[in-house]
């Protein structure tokens, strides 16, 4: 368990286990959060993901838990789960491999963040800050030697939804700093842990 007194009372993080499923069902709501992907997107390939339904990328994601994968973290307010930050190997997220924009810059090996999920009664609240911070440690604490994302950077406000990869003003404020930009809006920020 990790705590962070960000505001009374402390917020709580933990690694996302097969024990703790129905805080991540509760987490992302009956649809899986944005459009039924229950975080599956960067764990298949297009296809298979633009192939797979609510209740598919739900299964998937439970049988990933289920094999002893930690894809991520959970962060609660007390008993409640309200944040979630997908953090693990690179090699982990079978899209990102695949990727032209966000492929590997170096052969160094990696950790990946590829999604940030706050619920909206929680959002502008300093959460996604501290759900990268505890994302840091946890990959540290697992060996990890450095940590990268790929959020979006547009001088317009972001929707929720373009978010979801995380904001490059607030990774900058955790440590990131912009290693290579392939597109105008996604650049790939790297922290040494």
């Amino acid at each position: 368990m990790y705590n962070f007194l960000m505001e009374s009372p402390p917020r709580t993080f933990h690694p996302f286990t097969l024990d703790r499923w129905r805080d991540f069902e509760t987490l992302f709501g009956k649809n899986g959060a944005c459009a039924g992907c229950w975080c599956m997107f960067w764990h298949q390939t297009r296809t298979e993901f633009s192939q797979s339904q609510y209740e598919t990328n739900r299964r998937a994601m439970k049988a990933l838990v289920g094999s002893g994968e930690i894809p991520g973290l959970i962060a609660y307010q007390g008993e409640t789960p309200v944040g979630w930050v997908s953090v693990a190997p690179r090699e982990k997220y079978v899209s990102l491999q695949r990727s032209r924009v966000l492929a590997p810059i170096d052969d160094r090996s990696v950790w990946s963040i590829v999604c940030y999920y706050i619920p909206a009664p929680y959002r502008n609240k300093g959460l996604m800050i501290y759900l990268t911070r505890i994302a840091k440690e946890y990959a540290r604490s697992r060996g990890a030697q450095l940590l990268e994302v790929y959020p979006m950077d547009k001088e317009t406000r972001l929707s929720s939804l373009s978010a979801y990869m995380g904001v490059k003003s607030v990774l900058e404020k955790a440590g990131f700093k912009e290693v290579l930009r392939r597109s105008p809006n996604h650049p790939i920020v790297r922290c040494k842990l």
